[in-house]
C-alpha cells in the first residue's frame, strides 16, 4: 500500500446488515476500501487468493468454510492478507485457538464501532489486535487451567472445533466439510471429547456450553 492509496478490505460475516455497517465505518475513515463482500467462508477464502486483499475481516462462525481452517489455510498458502476474526464468544480457549492459527486480531461483535477500525489500524501497521473487553489475564496467563477448573482445557484443538459447532446446531457433516475432514473422522473426535467431558449426547453438551456462556446465540440475546 502506497502513501496515497487505501488499504482493501474483505468482509465475510453472515449477516448482510453488519457487513454494511463495517463497510460504511471503513469508507468513512477514508483509509480503507472495501472490495468484496461475502457471506460463506469457502468464498471468502477464493477471494482471498484471487484479490490479496490488505485485510479479511471473518465471522469465527460463519458458514461454509470454518473460520479458523480459513485463517490457517491463508497462513499455509502464504498470503500477505491480514486476517480479523469477528466473535461473540471470547472464552480463553476460542481466543487462543484463533490467534494459535495465524489471526492478527481477534474482535468482538458486542464491542464499539471504534475497537474494529482500532483493529485495523494495528494490523495495518503490523501489529496485533485483542477486543480491550477480552480478559489478557485470562488468556495469557502462564497457569493453563486445570481439567477440575475447566474441562474445555482438555480438548485438543480439532476437538474443540467439533465442540464449537456442534453447540451451535450444525450436524456432523457440514462439520466434516467446513473441517475439511471426513464425517467418521468427525465422528471420531466427537466420540472423543464427550468422553473427555464425560457427557453422552449433543444437548447434554448445549447445555454445559450454557452453563459457560459459550453459545453465541445466548451471547446475542
Amino acid at each position: 500500500m502506497t502513501l496515497m492509496s487505501k488499504a482493501t478490505v474483505l468482509l465475510a460475516d453472515e449477516a448482510s446488515l453488519l457487513r454494511e455497517g463495517m463497510a460504511a465505518l471503513c469508507e468513512r475513515t477514508g483509509l480503507y476500501e472495501v472490495v468484496a463482500q461475502c457471506q460463506d467462508g469457502e468464498e471468502a477464502l477464493h477471494l482471498i487468493e484471487r484479490i490479496r486483499p490488505d485485510v479479511a475481516v471473518v465471522d469465527l462462525s460463519i458458514g461454509g468454510l470454518y473460520a479458523i481452517e480459513l485463517v490457517s489455510k491463508c497462513r499455509q498458502k502464504e498470503f500477505p492478507t491480514r486476517l480479523v476474526l469477528l466473535a461473540h464468544r471470547q472464552d480463553r480457549k476460542t481466543v487462543v485457538e484463533g490467534l494459535r492459527c495465524g489471526a492478527h486480531a481477534f474482535v468482538l461483535k458486542s464491542g464499539p464501532a471504534a475497537h474494529f477500525l482500532d483493529a485495523l489500524d494495528h494490523v495495518m501497521k503490523g501489529g496485533i489486535y485483542i477486543s480491550p473487553h477480552v480478559q489478557l489475564e485470562q488468556v495469557f496467563s502462564a497457569r493453563v487451567p486445570a481439567p477440575s477448573d475447566d474441562p474445555v482445557a482438555m480438548l485438543s484443538a480439532r476437538e474443540y472445533q467439533v465442540f464449537s459447532m456442534l453447540i451451535e446446531g450444525v450436524r456432523a457433516k457440514e462439520i466434516a466439510a467446513r473441517l475439511d475432514l471426513s464425517p467418521k473422522t468427525v465422528d471420531t473426535y466427537r466420540a472423543s471429547l464427550m468422553r473427555k467431558l464425560d457427557i453422552h449426547d449433543v444437548a447434554g453438551l448445549v447445555k454445559f456450553a450454557i452453563g459457560r456462556n459459550l453459545t453465541s446465540a445466548q451471547l446475542k440475546a
